[in-house]
């Protein structure tokens, strides 16, 4: 039992260090400059090590994404039934706290190194869930206007969160949260 458990820490340390490693060289370059020996050097790790978990370094940066991607909609349906102030307060909370917790890989993510298809699902995923639609039904009803209202507070809110990571990420969560929500009221 003990050499399992030390396989799988050894298999999630691996795989931390080669996630780590792509996204401080994606912070000054894109994925089509960073090679997999660039990657390898990085993590200290050899390229066996690599493709034992990974196909190229775009299956790597495509693993990353999909977590970030599913942690948000887990978040979203966690709370898919949310009425009050109190609740929504506490949802974007935690999304903040998951953001800031992984600041390094949100932050290249979401810059201009990140791939553009990512961003594009991101802001598409927010944009027409079902949560935020409802929520903006019961604050705007016109529908045309609900989905330029939809549109422009996601990529509002994004941004937001781009400025917080880049300039002022000692800002406490609970104040960036304050500030998103007022946009809503």
């Amino acid at each position: 039992m003990e050499k399992n458990e030390n396989q799988h820490r050894k298999i999630r340390y691996s795989k931390m260090v080669l996630r780590d490693s792509l996204m401080e060289l994606m912070k000054t370059k894109s994925i089509l400059s960073i090679s997999i020996k660039d990657i390898c050097q990085l993590a200290d790790v050899s390229r066996s090590t690599f493709y034992a978990h990974y196909k190229d370094q775009y299956d790597l940066l495509r693993q990353v994404e999909e977590e970030t991607l599913d942690y948000f909609e887990d978040m979203l349906n966690k709370y898919r039934d949310i009425h009050s102030k109190k609740e929504t307060t506490k949802m974007v909370e935690e999304m903040l706290t998951y953001i800031a917790n992984n600041r390094n890989s949100i932050q290249v993510l979401l810059s201009e190194n990140g791939d553009i298809g990512f961003q594009k699902k991101m802001f598409q995923h927010f944009t027409n869930h079902n949560q935020i639609k409802r929520y903006l039904s019961e604050k705007r009803q016109e529908d045309e206007a609900r989905a330029f209202y939809s549109v422009f507070l996601v990529h509002g809110a994004i941004g937001l969160v781009q400025h917080w990571l880049k300039n002022d990420p000692s800002m406490p969560v609970p104040t960036l949260a304050k500030m998103l929500l007022k946009w809503t009221e």
